[in-house]
């Protein structure tokens, strides 16, 4: 299950494989993509064109899981002696988001799965957990075969357009669009790092 990646491209390279006629993302510098930030998806504009805009990493998490969250808060709110208005609290249990659509048959899923949610997810490369000699976390990165070391591939994913949730308690409410990427079972590359889903179909 992927939860780092990279793209080290502009926006051209993307603009032509996807064949996007708009875009909203600037110069796109190099970077590494981590959870909860923006990164480039390419989706259908309202107008029916392909574009290229910036969404934030992490679609919404169940409602089961936010309950559960909250309820932990809830329960170490009052260990410490405070009121606890829970009714309240789950709307306002920060959600970072999910950044794998790992099954698709779950009913929290469905209302995004049409064909208007759907996007493109480009990047550079990708990584999986590892471990150096030593144990240590290293990331095992992967990326296309080729004399190219910075071919770009793009990821199925799913976006979601205002969705208003809080992201951080720093922040409070937002108004974020966001994507995660679908990842089926992993194949035999990626099967050998991990055994969950990872975006390499």
């Amino acid at each position: 299950m992927c939860n780092l990646y990279s793209y080290r491209r502009g926006p051209a390279a993307i603009l032509d494989l996807a064949r996007a006629m708009n875009s909203g993302v600037g110069n796109l510098e190099p970077r590494d993509i981590y959870p909860d930030y923006p990164a480039p998806i390419v989706r259908n504009g309202a107008d029916g064109q392909r574009e290229l805009v910036m969404s934030r990493w992490g679609l919404p998490s169940s409602k089961k899981a936010l309950f559960d969250a909250a309820t932990k808060r809830a329960d170490k709110l009052r260990a410490k002696g405070k009121e606890v208005n829970f009714p309240r609290l789950p709307e306002l249990e920060p959600d970072s988001g999910t950044t794998n659509v790992r099954n698709t048959a779950s009913s929290h899923w469905k209302p995004w799965l049409s064909p208007a949610n759907r996007c493109l997810v480009p990047s550079t490369a990708f990584s999986e957990p590892g471990r150096d000699a030593e144990r240590r976390y290293k990331p095992i990165w992967f990326l296309l075969a080729g004399e190219d070391p910075e071919q770009v591939a793009f990821f199925a994913g799913v976006h979601v357009l205002a969705h208003t949730c809080v992201r951080k308690n720093k922040t409070g409410v937002e108004t974020c669009d966001l994507f995660a990427f679908l990842t089926p079972s992993p194949v035999s590359l990626c099967g050998h790092f991990t055994s969950r889903q990872c975006p390499l179909s």
